[in-house]
């Protein structure tokens, strides 16, 4: 039995990281000090990810009852290889017109569209018979860029062309603007009216409409002291803000990312615009006494003096699902990173409490991109396909996100995608077939966990030996480094199909993610040892997590039990 003492960055205890040859029974391990030493969970904070998911993820996801919208009545007829798009945009704009939760229901068989579903308000389900061989097959035979008549995207498209956003491979003579669909948009595409996914141009920054200003509260808890809560109302769903007016050495970026080296310069899009909040907790008030206010998830920072916050009116739709779907896109070339045509299945922007569930999505650029919205359960989706994708299942501009059972495979950039300004969001119980990828794509993302992760890589080799880039802290400069402080690995399994032999080590790189992040197990069919830039807090390294193989459950279960 071989052991390494490392220490650990950030003044944390020193861990022992022991080699395969000691896996053992869980009953033989030591129990987990993260959730069970005091010292190590004083020195090593360790967010609560349970409240990700649909309704803070306690109880089921409901069964949505209502006035049913059946499309056949509006003349969609299944497998007659007619485009059925008018019937659909009827059925769907009856759907809007009906007071009340709806079900729009799909029949079996395949349906063709080659027009955008919009859902607009809430209380609507998107509901078919089924996301397998004899369900529903929504299939979609062009790309958004041929289909897509809306203004919705004008302001990325403006972004792109005024900062000459380019995508430039020599070797490939490619050199041309990014397309807007690379990561925006999609077939079934949620959205209130009026509302934006995400900001570009500061021409176009809205207003805010403050509520009443924060002025204390600890992290971790819920409870926070406001100047007037005269105009906010138990129930309402909400927007705490935190924004950085103090520039490049601004307290807020101290308590985002600690004061050591983060491996990578703090980039400039975190006090450029010191009017838009860098950091953004969507929750909703759950009781008021004087100007106490108590919020229904935990403060994702502290609130003070030096880092004050504020209340924002946030406008959103709640209880919209998408449900018992295939989604398919026809064979098609891929043309490279960024120049994505728009075969993106799911747009969900805008929402609270809302669901998508057993949806399979082939040949897809991207299965799911999510945006302005929390509270979000994604649940059982598969995506497949040869062609190169951009994303599986994407969690940007998004608080509370619960992405579990996705099995991934097809060959997507970014497998598993934790984006812009993500917080508290977990990728649970993922599978990853093809190019397994844990992006921490910067741009203030931090606080979120990849949970019980399963992945098959093929080795690469340099001079030091074989090695896999299993964590990429890719995105733009202005927004590194890959991640803020917190962000956790838990329960990686790596299953190394190629590129090492049996007695090898294999290194899990991180070349350049963040500070503070937590990894806590880490197994598989080789034998393994992690660089992560800066050094992470690593325990488990080599040892299955058969005694708490899922944070998140274990959370839920502290939290609804205690």
């Amino acid at each position: 039995m071989s052991a390494v003492l490392k220490t650990i960055a950030g003044g944390f205890s020193l861990v022992c990281i022991l080699s395969i040859s000691c896996v053992c029974a869980a009953h033989d391990q030591e129990p987990l000090k993260i959730l069970s030493d005091a010292e190590v969970m004083q020195d090593t904070y360790l967010p609560d990810f349970s409240y990700a998911g649909y309704n803070h993820g306690i109880g089921e996801i409901p069964v949505l009852k209502g006035k049913v919208i059946d499309v056949t009545d509006y003349d969609v007829i299944a497998d007659d290889d007619i485009d059925d798009s008018a019937g659909m945009l009827k059925a769907f704009d009856a759907a809007h017109k009906t007071r009340g939760p709806v079900i729009i229901k799909l029949p079996a068989g395949r349906i063709i569209v080659s027009e955008i579903l919009k859902i607009q308000r809430g209380d609507i389900v998107l509901r078919g018979a089924g996301s397998g061989p004899k369900g529903t097959d929504l299939h979609f035979p062009r790309p958004l860029q041929m289909v897509d008549k809306t203004d919705s995207l004008d302001e990325l498209r403006e972004y792109l062309k005024k900062y000459d956003k380019r995508q430039r491979e020599a070797d490939k003579n490619i050199d041309t603007l990014f397309s807007e669909y690379s990561w925006s948009g999609g077939f079934i595409w949620i959205q209130k009216d009026g509302t934006r996914a995400a900001a570009y141009l500061e021409s176009e920054d809205p207003k805010i409409d403050v509520l009443t200003e924060a002025h204390s509260g600890k992290a971790g808890t819920r409870e926070v002291k406001v100047s007037n809560a005269g105009y906010l109302q138990i129930g309402d769903a909400v927007e705490l803000q935190w924004l950085n007016r103090r520039g490049e050495d601004g307290p807020l970026l101290k308590e985002m990312y600690g004061t050591g080296d983060t491996g990578k310069k703090i980039g400039s899009h975190h006090w450029t615009f010191p009017e838009r909040p860098l950091v953004r907790q969507k929750t909703r008030i759950l009781g008021m006494s004087s100007n106490v206010v108590t919020i229904s998830d935990p403060l994702l920072h502290d609130i003070s003096s030096e880092i004050p916050a504020q209340f924002a009116r946030w406008d959103h739709i709640e209880n919209v699902g998408i449900e018992d779907i295939h989604i398919s896109f026809p064979d098609s070339p891929a043309f490279g990173h960024h120049l994505e045509r728009g075969y993106n299945a799911i747009y969900l922007t805008s929402v609270f409490n809302g669901w998508i569930r057993d949806v399979s999505v082939h040949n897809g650029d991207t299965g799911v991109l999510s945006y302005n919205s929390a509270n979000i359960t994604i649940a059982n989706i598969e995506t497949t396909g040869t062609r190169a994708a951009h994303y599986s299942v994407h969690a940007g501009n998004v608080h509370n996100v619960l992405v579990k059972n996705l099995t991934v495979n097809n060959p997507a950039i970014h497998s598993l995608s934790l984006n812009t300004q993500s917080t508290k969001c977990v990728f649970q119980n993922a599978i990853v077939n093809e190019a397994a990828v844990l992006d921490q794509h910067a741009g203030a993302n931090h606080q979120n966990l990849f949970d019980n992760i399963t992945v098959k890589v093929a080795a690469r080799r340099d001079e030091t030996g074989p090695y896999y880039p299993i964590w990429d802290g890719s995105g733009a400069g202005y927004w590194q480094p890959g991640h803020g402080r917190f962000n956790t690995t838990w329960n990686l399994k790596v299953n190394v199909l190629s590129g090492a032999e049996r007695d090898e080590t294999v290194t899990l790189r991180g070349s350049a993610e963040g500070p503070d992040a937590r990894i806590v197990g880490i197994s598989g069919n080789r034998n393994f040892d992690v660089e992560y830039v800066p050094p992470p807090y690593i325990e488990r390294l080599n040892y299955p997590m058969n005694d708490v193989p899922s944070l998140y459950d274990e959370q839920l279960r502290r939290r609804t039990t205690d």
